[in-house]
């Protein structure tokens, strides 16, 4: 989604660049690889593994054409082969391949081993480009003892990992793949920075993953940050995400209507704002029928106000994309006194910029051109309003 999109997203450590790319080998069997002049079978691949396995071809051929269809006998001697070098290959361009391979493929008394090897080290090579590949699929590969194990280095150093663009999918798997009952530590080092890390490119995605995987009574405290500083979230090119999140994922009794009740106080101002209106098509796309007619209303206006925020938005280049959205979202009663009221500033429309004619064409798009339109009396402007009771819950009152 857009939040992956912009804030970054996949496992960490990069693609390859051309510069990883080493120089050609005199390894016989690499070349022998690059020129499929003849079959190299995993024994012999096993007797050069370290080398062969940092090797773009070598690595390739080890995973695909070898690892994948060899027999156990010819995996454990692979294996062997390349526990002896681990160290070496878990941090290497290619050679980290073969390691997850290893961690798919094998069984699962190899796993523990390979898992085994990785204690001690797992923070380094969290932060490391390569490394934090292998930490993640080791992260896939174990039981839970061993997860446990492994994530426990990372104690004290969890902002640390969040705030790096390899350490942050390192916490992000955490989180995907342990149950919550076990990562309280990373939930626990938010206390007091959320509002900061929501802001930060990759904070924002471990904050998203935590709202997704942990109960919201779990994340309360991250949550009550969160509602506390939303406006200025929402206008953050990372902390809308984390408003977001919140709006569709929390299962937190009243924090949706919270966060509805900021936006339709603030539509005008979120709607034609860059960050910020991606928080009311969120608003829209997720609420309640309920909720989307009162934030429909929000953006009409009172009836004969002379400055509706519709008159606003319309010609902004954030807000005219949300009533775009209105245009194809309002129903009923209320959808003919949206289209009333948007013919009612046709002339206007048609003199302003670029963003106007948007909404002249998506009115067409639902009423041939020159349909007339007939100025409908206050009574049926008004039909259909959402009205909200005295004690601040709102309520709609059918048309």
């Amino acid at each position: 989604d857009a939040a992956v999109e912009d804030s970054g997203g996949g496992r960490g450590g990069g693609k390859s660049r051309s510069t990883d790319v080493r120089p050609g080998s005199a390894n016989p069997f690499i070349e022998a690889l690059k020129a499929r002049d003849r079959n190299v079978e995993l024994a012999e691949l096993s007797l050069h593994i370290a080398e062969i396995a940092q090797d773009q071809y070598g690595s390739l051929a080890a995973q695909q054409q070898k690892l994948e269809s060899a027999s156990e006998e010819e995996k454990a001697i692979a294996f062997k082969a390349a526990l002896a070098k681990m160290q070496q290959l878990t941090t290497d361009v290619f050679g980290n391949y073969v390691i997850q391979k290893f961690f798919e493929h094998g069984t699962a008394e190899q796993r523990r081993i390979l898992a085994e090897q990785l204690v001690g080290q797992v923070f380094q090579l969290s932060l490391h480009m390569y490394g934090c590949r292998v930490v993640q699929k080791a992260l896939d590969s174990v039981p839970i003892e061993q997860q446990v194990l492994l994530i426990g280095e990372l104690k004290g150093m969890v902002l640390t990992c969040i705030e790096d663009q390899h350490g942050n999918h390192v916490i992000q798997k955490c989180i995907e793949r342990l149950p919550t009952d076990r990562i309280g530590f990373i939930v626990d080092s938010f206390l007091g920075q959320t509002n900061r890390m929501a802001k930060h490119c990759y904070g924002c995605r471990v904050i998203q993953r935590l709202i997704e995987y942990c109960a919201s009574s779990q994340i309360s405290l991250l949550l009550d940050e969160a509602l506390r500083s939303c406006l200025e979230l929402a206008t953050d090119q990372y902390g809308n995400y984390v408003v977001q999140h919140v709006m569709e994922h929390s299962s937190r009794p009243g924090d949706r209507q919270t966060l509805m009740q900021i936006v339709r106080q603030n539509i005008l101002q979120m709607s034609c704002h860059k960050y910020a209106s991606n928080v009311i098509e969120k608003a829209l796309g997720c609420g309640t029928w309920e909720e989307r007619a009162l934030l429909i209303q929000a953006v009409m206006g009172e009836p004969n106000e002379q400055s509706p925020p519709l008159l606003t938005m319309m010609r902004d280049r954030f807000g005219n994309y949300i009533v775009q959205r209105i245009i194809g979202l309002a129903q009923g009663a209320q959808r003919d006194a949206l289209i009333w009221q948007l013919h009612d500033h046709m002339p206007a429309l048609k003199k302003s910029n670029a963003y106007g004619r948007h909404i002249i064409s998506a009115l067409e798009r639902i009423q041939p051109p020159g349909a007339a339109i007939e100025r409908a009396p206050l009574a049926a402007r008004t039909a259909g309003r959402v009205h909200t009771q005295h004690a601040g819950m709102d309520a709609f009152s059918p048309a």
